[in-house]
């Protein structure tokens, strides 16, 4: 029987937040930040497991509680020094099977919906190789040379990446076996020679990597918990 998995990496700092602490342990209304990550997969019904992969060393997970999510949530102590090596190291410490799906998703993109996790897995279970939440690009895009443009991209079939990013637990593997510096699952995967499927996400499901992005989430999450209150 084939099972759904959520993986989230955790062991950045990151540092284009301007901040000492971990950018996954910002505060967004009283919760660190990957809690939303957490809250939204495990909330799923489609997902069996959610792992979160920490840095050996982190200190600040247990800072804060957790149990509201019971067992079907799991820290696996065994993060590296890029996203890449803290999914490489979570997929072999994780128990899966190779066919089992594998959804990547990352700690700082709060926004999350459970809705969005079911199109995705319903999409791409019609696929052999998987897929990503994305949606396609709007603004217009200029290649820069020494802070001047230099010209400007086309835009026609440019899509900006999200997660989650579901692949079979074996294939996302091997991909990430194969050698490279991959930004994401799949880039990896498209090295070998796969096209992953492009399921059309929302922009409110972004990666919060500057101050200003902060703001912006706590907006959306404070007015999905109001109209979550009225219904």
């Amino acid at each position: 029987m084939t099972h759904y998995i959520g993986l989230i990496p955790a062991a950045g700092t990151g540092s284009r937040m301007g901040v000492d602490l971990p950018k996954q342990y910002l505060d967004i209304a009283g919760h660190p930040m990957i809690y939303y990550a957490v809250r939204s997969m495990v909330a799923s019904p489609l997902i069996d497991k959610v792992y979160v992969v920490l840095a050996a060393d982190d200190s600040g997970w247990q800072g804060y509680g957790w149990g509201e999510f019971g067992d079907k949530l799991q820290v696996l102590r065994c993060g590296g020094a890029t996203r890449a090596e803290s999914v490489t190291n979570g997929l072999a410490a994780m128990a899966a099977d190779a066919q089992d799906w594998v959804l990547v998703h990352d700690a700082a993109r709060p926004c999350l919906t459970v809705a969005l996790i079911a199109k995705l897995i319903t999409a791409v279970n019609e696929t052999e190789i998987g897929g990503l939440l994305a949606i396609p690009v709007a603004d217009t895009l200029k290649r820069a040379s020494d802070s001047h443009v230099a010209h400007t991209e086309p835009r026609d079939g440019l899509w900006q990446a999200q997660t989650p990013q579901m692949f079979r637990h074996g294939v996302l593997q091997q991909a990430l076996n194969a050698g490279g510096v991959p930004t994401d699952e799949a880039s990896a995967v498209e090295a070998l020679g796969h096209h992953p499927l492009l399921v059309a996400a929302d922009s409110s499901n972004f990666k919060v990597t500057y101050p200003n992005d902060l703001r912006m989430a706590q907006l959306i999450l404070a007015q999905a918990i109001l109209e979550q209150a009225n219904d």
